[in-house]
């Protein structure tokens, strides 16, 4: 099974961002992740598509771009143009999901889903088959540095099911509260991409702690 690390520039040193993408080009990171929040759906406010485009230019690795935005419609094809490789949209803001996924595809990359913590997994049954990946988020969304709320685990593992059932290519991706002892359990459980933020850009070697979260 695929097990993919996703360090997310939330938690990065934004007064020498570029450092820290040179950090994950030479790491073992397989994606750079990109939290873009409105400060609409989530109470903060990270970057848009002008920092989105300049992170790609200096980006060793694809960008796995979070829309964590109200009417993500609008932005797609910006975002797409600005360099991102995967486009995840939240079910919750989303009321024509499957005329957004398509319009994500229709730009030439990857399509993804996100659920917040309350929202359940069978809700995605019917668009399993039309997706790259499934995000769940394992906090609440808006800020980095959250405790890890444990029901994520039964979402993984009924998610994992669904997706052996409908589309055995579609990834689970988890983002929040993410370090060695919730990472392993999240591999365990049937996750195949983790993002991590703070666990990684508080350490003292950020690449070390990136290869062993591959290892657990």
């Amino acid at each position: 099974m695929k097990r993919l690390i996703a360090p997310s520039l939330l938690a990065a040193n934004f007064n020498n961002l570029a450092a820290d993408i040179e950090m994950i080009n030479h790491s073992d990171a397989d994606w750079i992740h990109c939290d873009i929040m409105d400060g609409v759906f989530v109470p903060n406010i990270s970057f848009g598509i002008p920092v989105v485009e300049h992170i790609s230019r200096i980006a060793a690795k694809p960008l796995d771009v979070h829309l964590m935005i109200s009417d993500p419609d609008r932005f797609i094809v910006p975002f797409a143009r600005a360099g991102a490789s995967n486009l995840t949209v939240h079910w919750e803001t989303c009321p024509h999901l499957h005329r957004t996924i398509g319009l994500i595809k229709d730009q030439g990359i990857t399509a993804s889903i996100c659920l917040n913590p309350h929202t359940p997994v069978h809700l995605l049954e019917h668009m399993l088959p039309d997706l790259h990946m499934v995000l769940l988020m394992s906090v609440n969304p808006g800020f980095g540095g959250q405790k890890f709320i444990e029901e994520t685990l039964v979402k993984v593992e009924i998610l994992h099911e669904m997706i052996l059932r409908k589309n055995p290519a579609c990834l689970i991706e988890v983002d929040g509260g993410v370090n060695f002892e919730t990472g392993r359990r999240l591999f365990d459980a049937g996750a195949h991409v983790l993002v991590v933020g703070s666990f990684v850009f508080t350490s003292e070697n950020p690449a070390e702690t990136i290869s062993l979260l591959k290892k657990i």
